[in-house]
C-alpha cells in the first residue's frame, strides 16, 4: 500500500474488484449471451441502491498454484439493496473469476448476507453461475456448501428465498437452489444437474446433451425443479422483481397491497358461459382467473410443469393472494403425482408467508393407472391434503364444476378448515360421476332388467338430478353459498375482507410429519 496515498490504494482495490477476472473474461461472458455478476446485481436492484459487502475478501489457499490466482472479492459479489423501495439481500457468483467456484472465503461472504437477511427480515436472492466447488480447496469448499445449506433450511418459511440459475450449477451446488422457494432459469444458457453428461455416459452409458439433461426447458417442463423460464438474463431479473411485488418481506410482515383501479363490485356476465353445459367438455380455468383478479393480472408459477393444475399469484382489491386451480383443459383436471406435489408446495409457501389462498375446483378425481399407483399417488396426493389441512391463512374455495371423491376432500373442502366455500350452479359434488355410480349401485338391477340400457339411462338421470348440483352439500353446510359465476369477484373480495383478522392455530408440536 502506498504510505502517502491510502485513497489511491482504496480506489485501486475497488477497481480490481470491479474488474473480476479481467476484461477478456468479461468479454467472453458477454459473447456467451450472459451478463457479469456485477451487471446482474445492478440491473436487479433499484438504481443506485446496492451496497457491496466484502469486496476485498480473498481466498486463503496456497496450494496448486493458487497463490498466483488471487482476486479481490474472490469471485462473488454480495451485499444488500432495494427492489421497489424494499430491502433485499443478494449474492452473485462471478464466472469470470475461477469459473465462479466456491471457496471457503466466498462461502463466508454468502453466509454473512444470509444471516443478515434472517436477522433483518428481508428476501434473499442468489444469482448462480458457477462451476461448483473449488477443487483446490478440498473439504473446506464442501464445508462452505454445507454451511449455506443449513442457512437455506433455517431461513425457509422465515424470509423468501429466490434462486436464479444464470449459467452452470452442478453437483452439490444444486442443493442450495433446491432448498429455496423459487428457481428461475434462462433458456439456453443455464444448466442444473447433479452429475453431468460425461459422468452419465461413463456410468450408465446413456447419451444425453447438457441441454437435454439439465437445461431450462427440461427443469421447467419435465422435472419441475425450476418454476420460471426466462429468455435471457435481463428477462429473468425482471421476472424476479415482479415476483417480489406479490411477496411479503418475511413471515411476520403483512401481505403486500397495491393501489387498485379495478372495481371491487365488478361483475362479469361473460363468466356465466365459461363453464360448458356438458360436464365432459373441457375449458381453460385461466379464463376464469383472468376475469376475476385485479386487471386480469395473473403471475403463474410452474407454468410448464404438471399443467393439469394451475398455481400462481394475483391481487384482489390490491391484496396479494395465491391461486390454486384444477385445469380441465389438461387431463380433465385430474390430480396426479406431479400436480399434487406442485400444488402442495405452493400452498405451503403461501401459508408460511401469510398469503391467502383462493382455490378454483373442477376435479373428477385422481388419475388412475398402474404408473400412478406404483409411483406413490397415495403418498403424493396426501401431501396436498396435508398442505391444505395444515394451512391457517384465509382459505376460500369456489367449485366451478366437478368435485368428485377424495379429490373433493383434498381441494380445500370445508372439512379441511376452509373458511368460505362457494359453488357455481354447475357444481357436481359426489363420490363419483353419475355413470360410474350407477354401474356400481344398480349393477344387479340393471343386469336383470328386461331393457338394461333404458333402466341405466333412467338411473343416470336420477343420479344427476340428485347429485349433479351443489345443493345437497349446501343443505349440510359444506357449501356456504351457491353463486352465479358473474358474482365471483365481489364475493371473493368480500370474503377476503371479512377474513383479514383471521386467527387459526395448529396443535402445539415441534413439526408434523408430512408424507414426503
Amino acid at each position: 500500500m502506498s504510505e502517502n496515498n491510502p485513497a489511491a490504494e482504496l480506489e485501486r482495490r475497488r477497481a480490481n474488484a470491479r474488474l473480476g477476472g479481467g476484461q477478456d473474461r468479461i468479454d467472453r461472458q458477454h459473447r456467451d449471451g450472459k451478463l457479469t455478476a456485477r451487471e446482474r446485481v445492478e440491473f436487479l436492484l433499484d438504481e443506485g441502491s446496492f451496497e457491496e459487502l466484502d469486496p476485498f475478501m480473498r481466498h486463503r489457499c496456497r496450494d496448486f498454484g493458487m497463490d498466483e490466482q488471487v482476486f479481490d472479492g474472490d469471485g462473488f459479489v454480495t451485499g444488500y439493496g432495494q427492489i421497489h423501495g424494499r430491502p433485499v439481500y443478494v449474492f452473485g457468483q462471478d464466472f469470470t473469476v475461477l469459473g465462479g467456484s466456491l471457496s471457503e472465503s466466498n462461502a463466508l461472504k454468502i453466509c454473512k448476507v444470509m444471516d443478515m437477511a434472517m436477522k433483518n427480515g428481508a428476501p434473499l436472492i442468489g444469482l448462480n453461475d458457477s462451476g461448483g466447488a473449488r477443487i483446490q480447496e478440498g473439504v473446506v469448499s464442501l464445508a462452505g456448501y454445507a454451511d449455506i445449506f443449513l442457512r437455506n433450511t433455517l431461513a425457509s418459511g422465515v424470509v423468501p428465498q429466490i434462486s436464479a440459475i444464470l449459467g452452470p450449477c452442478a453437483g452439490g451446488a444444486v442443493y442450495s437452489p433446491a432448498l429455496t422457494d423459487f428457481i428461475f432459469m434462462v433458456d439456453g444458457t443455464s444448466h442444473m444437474f447433479v452429475t453431468g453428461p460425461e459422468v452419465i455416459r461413463t456410468v450408465t452409458h446413456e447419451e444425453v446433451s447438457k441441454e437435454e439433461l439439465g437445461g431450462g426447458q427440461t427443469h421447467n417442463a419435465t422435472s419441475g425443479v425450476a418454476h420460471f423460464l426466462a429468455e435471457n438474463d435481463k428477462d429473468c431479473l425482471r421476472q424476479i422483481r415482479r415476483l417480489l411485488t406479490f411477496l411479503p418481506q418475511n413471515n411476520r410482515d403483512e401481505t403486500p397491497r397495491q393501489p387498485n383501479s379495478d372495481p371491487v363490485d365488478r361483475m362479469d356476465p361473460a363468466l356465466d358461459s365459461v363453464v360448458p353445459a356438458e360436464s365432459n367438455q373441457p375449458y381453460d380455468i385461466k379464463d376464469i382467473i383472468h376475469r376475476i383478479v385485479d386487471n386480469g393480472d395473473f403471475f403463474e408459477v410452474h407454468e410448464r410443469y404438471a399443467r393439469n393444475i394451475v398455481v400462481g399469484f394475483a391481487r384482489m382489491d390490491g391484496q396479494s393472494i395465491g391461486i390454486v386451480a384444477n385445469q380441465p383443459a389438461v387431463l380433465a383436471g385430474c390430480l396426479d403425482i406431479n400436480s399434487s406435489v406442485k400444488a402442495a408446495r405452493f400452498v405451503r409457501f403461501c401459508d408460511a408467508f401469510g398469503i391467502p389462498i383462493l382455490t378454483l375446483e373442477d376435479v373428477p378425481g385422481f388419475l388412475p393407472g398402474t404408473e400412478q399407483e406404483f409411483g406413490g399417488i397415495i403418498r403424493h396426493g396426501a401431501k396436498l391434503l396435508y398442505a391444505y389441512a395444515e394451512a391457517t391463512v384465509p382459505k376460500i374455495t369456489v367449485i366451478t364444476r366437478k368435485a368428485y371423491g377424495g379429490a373433493y376432500c383434498v381441494m380445500g373442502s370445508k372439512h379441511l378448515r376452509t373458511d368460505i366455500n362457494l359453488a357455481y350452479p354447475t357444481a357436481e359434488i359426489a363420490v363419483m360421476g353419475a355413470e360410474g355410480a350407477v354401474n356400481i349401485v344398480y349393477r344387479n338391477e340393471i343386469t336383470n332388467a328386461s331393457n338394461p340400457q333404458e333402466l341405466r339411462d333412467r338411473k343416470i338421470q336420477d343420479f344427476k338430478q340428485k347429485f349433479a348440483n351443489p345443493f345437497v352439500a349446501a343443505e349440510r353446510g359444506y357449501i356456504d353459498d351457491v353463486i352465479l359465476p358473474r358474482e365471483t369477484r365481489p364475493k371473493v373480495i368480500r370474503a377476503l375482507k371479512m377474513l383479514e383478522n383471521k386467527v387459526d392455530l395448529n396443535p402445539r408440536k415441534k413439526h408434523g410429519n408430512i408424507p414426503l
